[in-house]
């Protein structure tokens, strides 16, 4: 329905126009521009009809939407900009005519942003509040006088124009202080579909920028992309009845089904897609307004240098290249249509000099160059590992290729990681921008392997195979072992970078999942690897994936436990024989902890802050590595349980707990436990070791419980409701050991969860030799080496019992 279908007097009686909106809202289930045009039809008639009813003569005020309504982009839950326009000759009449208006909105329980003002002080306000003045240059006329609007638009048009050299560099600044506050639309979970970059706010600052007539935004597909962030915002607000515009992650799915897309993964794509042609037409466009303003203020100076002549300075930078005003473009004598590896050179050329390319030379590169040939000639290859090897330039020149489909007429498998979304909290980045990000990381590391070419395509390809189902390390090593020979590698180098690709989470797994003391753990890596160029290469892989994953997936202790493992791998490699685990022995001060403890019949501890990454954890960043934590307590049932249990009511979080039998010293009687554990402070402060001792004395012998202790905590502070985690997952790997079984559980992390894992080993019947935490984000991914009593490993069918016992204890 829209205004035409309707009378005047049908909708501005009570609870018409509330009726006609309801019916428009819900009879047209599917959101799109045809029914925010309706609304706002039927708003302004509504509206139109208040301003006239009881009006005797409309001269001297007029009735105009300002900003998204004047715009005619009136969402279900959209506030209505009003501003209420008066020439002063009558404030009383003014007054009860703003009444008349005003009221019956708020009856309805519509938001409403509203103003009265005449033409002078809204010209004022516009002068003082930059915000106000982009809502004026949407102004349209509703009702009343029609030419005070007019002139009023008029004249603020006017004035933005005039006022542009001011005014759009403090737009510039706005845009940018709003990106900086609320992140990437692009790369977001859950982003806020106005506010973040590449959203609704910037796609109106460039109809500002264009409407001062000083630069203007590449059109193509930027009213298409803003469309669809609309039809997502209209789909959000009818499903959540609320005037939002974060795209939560509990509402996606049924924005998706709304909008009549498969999934919530289909409808992140589609507005991350338009959200990258909205951020790259403001790159774009503010690149044009600053070279344009700069021009500006040299041209006066640079004529009287020149006599009256300009010239615009072009800098060569590559065959057919040249730098002009900051950019790089194609040379006067470039032939695209000869030249297919033009786009690459012109890329790196680019990358290299760290200036953006062109737009205009990036479309007419996409519009002219012929497809390279397979494989292709060794100048392409040589000019794309060159523009990966760029650093933090490449990414923009990337994206710039990206916006006119070059990247995929290059690297065809790149579509189906296009703008692809990882829905885990770990990851930064879309799978696209992700292996991006791991090439620029893989260029500072560039130094330290003997093949950097290799090292930076496997960068670029290690989550190609995301795009496909299974595991995408599987479908990825198919891949790029495709494109490897595609872009013209030799067989022995295709290899490599295929076995990169398909083992690029073998280290960080390895290392932090598994007991490096173990000669299976050693020997399968190594033979997964083969040789000791392939294992540099991967050690630097596995350091850039982590770095461009985010924070949560890199710190020194990892690096250590990453360069503890590839240094094992190594002399394993050269010929040396992995150290059996009954070879290491034990420190003087383990020695000291187990006389101790055997002696006094109690536990005993020691806590030491590892302040220093070890000098075999090259790259480790210089945050502590932790603390050590050595605890000798007699053997008896519930050690585990009981060290963990402690740990978590101080909030310490357990890296690595190894659990051993101690060797005492002959005439020392008893058996002792030594424990040998990595922690970490949850809050940056450490707990006395005297406090420690005293609670775990009390967990041991039952007097402290520490169940009920964990849920008074809790209690006291509850966590808030997110999204609902996925179940736990316990499976057993019975390859990974000779001397243990593993068992590996995968949980949501939670205060207390290596203290319920333990009891329920401990209630299996099952002796924990060593356990290997490691937490990404909100998931724990914990390997426990378990063995019988009588210290040998588990029966296949018995290991597989006591996982499934523990999955349903977590799960409980």
């Amino acid at each position: 329905m829209t205004s035409t279908d309707t009378h005047d007097t049908d909708i501005v009686g009570p609870g018409g126009y509330a009726a006609a909106r309801l019916r428009l809202l819900t009879e047209d289930a599917r959101p799109g521009p045809h029914r925010r045009t309706a609304l706002a039809d039927l708003t302004d008639t509504w509206l139109a009809g208040l301003f006239t009813a009881g009006t005797e003569h409309t001269r001297g005020v007029s009735l105009v939407a300002v900003g998204g309504y004047g715009r005619g982009e009136l969402s279900p839950r959209s506030d209505l900009d009003l501003l209420l326009l008066h020439d002063g000759s009558d404030p009383g009449a003014v007054a009860a005519l703003a009444d008349r208006l005003w009221y019956p909105v708020w009856d309805l329980g519509l938001a409403l942003d509203h103003s009265v003002r005449t033409p002078a002080e809204a010209r004022g306000t516009a002068a003082d509040d930059l915000k106000v003045q982009l809502g004026l240059l949407d102004a349209r006329h509703l009702a009343g006088d029609l030419g005070l609007t007019t002139a009023l638009r008029t004249t603020v048009l006017a004035d933005w124009r005039n006022q542009a050299p001011r005014r759009l560099p403090a737009l510039k600044d706005l845009c940018a202080e709003r990106a900086e506050r609320q992140g990437e639309l692009r790369y977001l979970l859950e982003p806020d579909l106005k506010e973040a970059r590449g959203g609704l706010r910037d796609a109106t600052a460039l109809r500002a920028v264009a409407a001062s007539w000083l630069a203007d935004a590449p059109r193509e597909g930027l009213a298409d992309a803003r469309r669809r962030l609309l039809d997502v915002r209209d789909a959000l607000h009818l499903t959540t009845g609320r005037a939002t515009d974060r795209l939560a992650l509990q509402e996606q799915d049924q924005v998706a089904a709304a909008l009549g897309l498969l999934h919530a993964d289909a409808l992140l794509r589609q507005v991350y897609e338009a959200a990258r042609v909205i951020a790259y037409a403001g790159d774009v466009t503010w690149r044009e307004v600053v070279r344009v303003l700069r021009s500006r203020s040299a041209r006066p100076r640079l004529r009287s240098l020149l006599g009256g002549r300009q010239t615009a300075e072009r800098t060569p930078l590559a065959e057919g290249v040249v730098e002009q005003d900051g950019e790089v473009v194609l040379a006067r004598t470039a032939r695209p249509e000869r030249d297919p590896v033009l786009p690459l050179r012109a890329a790196a050329a680019a990358a290299q000099a760290g200036l953006p390319l062109s737009l205009y030379a990036v479309r007419r590169l996409a519009a002219t160059t012929r497809p390279l040939p397979a494989p292709w000639p060794a100048e392409a290859r040589e000019q794309l590992v060159t523009l990966l090897g760029s650093g933090r330039p490449a990414v923009d020149v990337w994206e710039a290729l990206e916006a006119e489909g070059l990247v995929s007429r290059l690297l065809p498998d790149w579509e189906r990681v296009r703008c692809r979304p990882q829905r885990n909290a770990v990851h930064l980045w879309t799978v696209d921008r992700h292996l991006i990000e791991t090439a620029v990381r893989a260029s500072a590391l560039t130094r330290r392997v003997h093949r950097p070419d290799l090292l930076l395509v496997a960068a670029l390809l290690h989550d190609i195979g995301k795009g496909w189902p299974g595991d995408h390390s599987v479908a990825g090593e198919v891949i790029a072992r495709d494109v490897a020979a595609r872009i013209g590698f030799d067989a022995h180098d295709v290899d490599v970078i295929a076995t990169l690709v398909r083992h690029h989470l073998l280290l960080v797994e390895t290392a932090t999942r598994r007991d490096l003391d173990d000669p299976a753990t050693v020997r399968a890596v190594a033979d997964a690897v083969t040789t000791p160029g392939t294992l540099e290469l991967l050690h630097a892989l596995t350091e850039a994936d982590a770095l461009a994953t985010g924070p949560a997936a890199w710190s020194a202790w990892r690096a250590f436990l990453v360069t503890d493992l590839v240094h094992r791998v190594s002399a394993v490699l050269a010929g040396a024989p992995p150290a059996a685990p009954e070879e290491t022995a034990p420190t003087a001060e383990q020695e000291r902890l187990a006389v101790e403890a055997a002696a006094t019949g109690g536990p005993v501890l020691a806590l030491r802050t590892r302040t220093e990454p070890p000098s075999a954890a090259e790259g480790a960043g210089p945050e502590p590595l932790g603390v050590e934590l050595l605890v000798a307590v007699p053997d008896q049932p519930g050690v585990l349980p009981a060290v963990a249990g402690v740990l978590a009511l101080h909030r310490l979080t357990v890296r690595t707990a190894g659990l051993r039998a101690a060797d005492l010293p002959d005439g020392v009687d008893g058996g002792v436990l030594l424990l040998d554990w990595r922690v970490a402070a949850e809050y940056g402060s450490l707990p006395q070791a005297a406090r420690l001792r005293a609670d775990l004395v009390r967990a041991l012998d039952g007097s402290l419980h520490v169940v009920r202790r964990l849920a008074e905590r809790d209690a006291a502070h509850p966590r808030r409701r997110g999204v609902e985690a996925p179940p736990p997952r316990v499976s057993v790997d019975p390859a990974a050991s000779r001397h243990a079984t593993v068992i590996e559980v995968r949980a949501q992390d939670a205060p207390g969860l290596l203290f319920r894992i333990g009891r329920a080993l401990e209630d299996a019947g099952v002796r924990v030799r060593s356990a290997h935490v490691s937490t990404l984000g909100a998931n724990a991914v914990d390997a426990f080496y378990v063995t019988s009593a009588e210290g040998v490993p588990l029966p296949h069918e018995e290991a597989v019992a006591v996982a499934r016992k523990l999955e349903e204890t977590l799960r409980a």
